[in-house]
């Protein structure tokens, strides 16, 4: 079964107390891990963030996006090794585009890796187009940095999406 059809999953805003089970999360998706003081200074700020969890499994996915004039930047948006392939990313993916709407933002934006062809795959089929590229932008585990992709998704205005 689809694991976006159960009715379990809960999307809410990401609080402090959250962070140690983000942490985790993070520090097993990925290589070049966001830190603590990362999250804590998205959340200072006023940070979009939330996380997504299930009673039985935990936090199992979250994502930080920062508002902007007339746009909204997604800094991060990750789910759990584990629950990856099961719909969930796309799930927070829509959500985001929610929050987007609802802040009256015209265009989302993010960056890639270069070599992230999975995630790249998942925002073209919810969108996304690449708009260009920032040369050595993300830490990587040779003396070299990786390449991100830029990508961006204009918005329709007046939609009728909604946060909960």
């Amino acid at each position: 079964m689809n694991a976006l059809l159960q009715p379990r999953w809960v999307c809410r805003a990401m609080a402090p107390a959250d962070l140690e089970a983000v942490l985790a999360v993070e520090s097993a998706a990925y290589s070049h891990a966001w830190t603590w003081g990362n999250f804590v200074d998205s959340l200072t700020a006023g940070y979009l963030a939330q996380v997504l969890e299930a009673p039985q499994a935990g936090l199992v996915g979250y994502f930080v996006a920062m508002p902007g004039v007339d746009e909204l930047h997604l800094l991060n948006v990750t789910v759990a090794p584990a629950w990856q392939g099961q719909g969930l990313g796309g799930y927070l993916l829509d959500r985001v585009q929610a929050a987007a709407r609802a802040l009256g933002a015209a265009t989302l934006w993010l960056e890639v890796r270069r070599g992230n062809l999975r995630a790249q795959a998942l925002y073209r089929r919810r969108g996304f187009v690449e708009v260009g590229l920032r040369r050595g932008y993300y830490p990587a585990a040779s003396a070299q940095r990786e390449d991100a992709v830029v990508m961006n998704l204009v918005l329709q205005r007046g939609g009728s999406d909604a946060l909960e």
